[in-house]
């Protein structure tokens, strides 16, 4: 197969940051989808209906002034926190522009010191939401500092998630970013209105690339990229067919001297190269046909909005990531950089 025409794809979680950050990542982004649900982990964090629709605004703003014109559509989310009250959670969904919740567990990854401590005290709010149909967002780990790194995802299924959809049996739930096989069987065996996001860079490594010529900052994620089992578990969900599986990069830009010192940040930037990335994940298993609807359609059906009219074309092509892109005075560093891909958005 020389060439690929797929409906214009979704990207269900992403970070694009603010300011002078944000203008330098958001075209890499707007280039490929259709549609992003932007994540509200900023400083501080979007927990209101009017910090959302103002982030929206700067998001829009920025394209505006980008180098090229892009047709995009940011979908804002709020930020769950231990006081976030059932009127701001009605309020953002007769906003139209917002469409979910994120909970961040306190502490479990980048700008997440605000996130909830206490799950008991969100009962009202989750209640809410599960009775006007309004999806939450979980980053799935637990936080306890004796739960080793590794294993957080898989008690979070047990300690957290589990009881929430006993708790709230219709609360439509994303499970965001999976990257065990426990988290793929309980998304395929729940009867639960649960889906799973899956990132390229899940899909493409196993906890050894954290490793290997000695540490890699640019391979440092939260979730933590875990054993081959599991990365191999995550390909067979992703090219399945199901519908609970589909698109979120997870795509999360850090200046490169926030990653490569004594403390770096966690997050791997694949926005440049998202579709090829993926793309080439799907040959590998044999699965180009089954990469529209894990990449198009299950999202979208998902989250209960339209399907893109839009197209695009990926073109069996080498070309080479470059080294490095302009990061607001800085330099940000890409997913694969100085090495070669082999299908290519035109």
């Amino acid at each position: 197969m020389k060439t690929l025409t797929l409906t214009k794809p979704d990207d269900w979680h992403l970070h694009v940051r603010d300011g002078e950050q944000m203008r330098a990542a958001l075209p890499h982004t707007a280039r490929q989808f259709a549609r992003a649900i932007i994540m509200p982990n900023l400083r501080p964090p979007v927990v209101s209906v009017a910090m959302a629709l103002s982030y929206r605004d700067r998001i829009l703003a920025a394209l505006a002034t980008a180098a090229q014109q892009y047709t995009f559509e940011p979908l804002m989310t709020l930020y769950l926190t231990d006081h976030t009250s059932p009127q701001e959670i009605i309020r953002a969904k007769e906003s139209g522009k917002i469409h979910a919740v994120k909970l961040y567990p306190a502490g479990a990854t980048t700008n997440s010191d605000a996130g909830v401590t206490d799950l008991a005290k969100c009962y009202s709010t989750l209640a809410t939401m599960e009775k006007i149909d309004f999806p939450l967002l979980v980053h799935g780990e637990v936080t306890d500092p004796d739960v080793d790194v590794f294993d957080r995802e898989g008690i979070f299924i047990d300690q957290v998630l589990t009881p929430m959809i006993r708790q709230f049996p219709a609360l439509r739930i994303v499970f965001e970013h999976i990257t065990t096989r426990d988290a793929v069987s309980f998304v395929q065996e729940s009867s639960h209105p649960i889906a799973a996001t899956i990132t390229a860079h899940h899909l493409l490594l196993n906890r050894n690339a954290i490793f290997q010529g000695g540490i890699n900052p640019h391979h440092y994620c939260l979730p933590v990229l875990k054993r081959e089992t599991h990365r191999q578990a995550l390909v067979e969900a992703a090219i399945s067919g199901n519908p609970k599986f589909f698109l979120g990069t997870d795509s999360a830009p850090h200046a490169q001297t926030a990653k490569e010192n004594a403390c770096g940040c966690a997050g791997i930037f694949t926005a440049h190269a998202a579709l090829e990335l993926y793309t080439s994940v799907f040959e590998q298993a044999g699965a180009l046909d089954r990469l529209e609807a894990f990449a198009s359609f299950h999202g979208a059906d998902f989250y209960r909005l339209p399907r893109n009219q839009e197209q695009i074309v990926l073109r069996k092509e080498n070309w080479s990531v470059p080294e490095q892109f302009e990061y607001a005075g800085d330099n940000l560093i890409p997913f694969r950089a100085n090495t070669t891909l082999t299908w290519r958005m035109t």
